[in-house]
């Protein structure tokens, strides 16, 4: 049996479109008042940059705003040495860049922070201001590739346990629209979409046997004439639109505005060149979805095909 991969590179040229990127958090942190004014003019037109004047208050900076890519801490402080502070960021934030600034006199205090990796580089004082641009590039740099490395390996475990439930809910089915309610809610849930349906299409209409997770109530009826759901069986190809608001011709829908949906995405689901089912998901805020999710949309449209394929041969 063949199944054919939905084209969601129209979607993904959508999210790309809205999706400007955002300067990187930093955080300084030095007791010194002319440091940490020098500090903030030196970055803040690449950074979104954040003062701490003591390592006490940097962490509640971080409290409140999580994660930042690059930390600068000057070694000596009254209340908590630079060290000392760093490795207090470690277990809460592992990707974040931490550099310290220093003396000549403190650089036996900075060995073992640097051999456990609490420090990525230290800077001795006075410092050069491009020597410390060029460091914090790369520190920039290396904060970019592990926060995606990281981000890979959650979405590629992410992945293998949707597929795995998804098949494993499948080969214990016994009817097909229990099989496709208990599908639509770990898509759901593991996509973090606030209503998803999974309905079944026949000779290019959609059938009465549906599953849907969260904010849907009328299941059956819900993608009838819709826009977005008749191009998607029409076309074989998936549509969507991610900011309804903006879209007159979907805005003042009566189904839109009662869920309060913003954004919707249907991929026709395709067994030997036929749509055997559409897979709708909704959210109730604007660009839910992230261009690197969309992958994992297109291997739920591959199984589903697998498996509806083997429910209708079971029945």
């Amino acid at each position: 049996m063949e199944t054919e991969t939905p084209d969601l590179e129209s979607i993904k040229r959508q999210l790309m479109s809205i999706r400007r990127p955002k300067k990187p958090k930093m955080l300084v942190v030095d007791d010194e008042p002319d440091n940490l004014d020098l500090l903030y003019r030196t970055f803040r037109r690449d950074f979104s940059v954040f003062k701490a004047e003591s390592g006490i208050r940097a962490l509640e900076i971080l409290s409140q705003e999580g994660e930042v890519a690059v930390i600068i801490s000057d070694q000596r402080m009254p209340e908590m040495k630079g060290t000392e502070f760093l490795s207090k960021t470690v277990p809460q934030f592992p990707n974040t860049v931490r550099i310290i600034l220093t003396g000549f006199t403190d650089i036996e205090d900075l060995v073992d922070a640097i051999n456990s990796g609490q420090v990525y580089k230290y800077i001795t004082k006075p410092w050069d201001p491009n020597e410390l641009k060029t460091v914090v590039q790369r520190a920039a740099e290396t904060y970019e590739l592990l926060k995606l490395r990281t981000e890979q390996l959650c979405r590629a475990n992410s992945q293998i346990q949707l597929l795995s439930d998804i098949m494993g809910m499948a080969l214990k089915a016994t009817e097909i629209e229990e099989t496709l309610q208990a599908i639509a809610k770990a898509i759901g849930e593991q996509i973090e979409a606030d209503g998803v349906i999974l309905q079944v299409v026949s000779s290019d209409s959609l059938a009465t046997t549906a599953g849907a997770y969260g904010i849907v109530d009328d299941v059956k009826g819900w993608l009838a004439d819709d826009q977005i759901v008749s191009e998607a069986i029409a076309t074989k190809v998936a549509q969507g639109e991610i900011n309804i608001p903006n879209n007159s011709a979907l805005a003042e829908s009566d189904r839109y505005k009662s869920a309060n949906i913003q954004a919707h995405l249907c991929t026709p689901i395709i067994d030997r060149d036929q749509v055997v089912a559409v897979f709708s998901l909704q959210w109730q805020k604007p660009c839910q979805l992230s261009p690197d999710d969309l992958y994992t949309v297109r291997l739920v449209a591959q199984e589903m095909a697998l498996v509806l394929s083997r429910l209708h041969q079971s029945t």
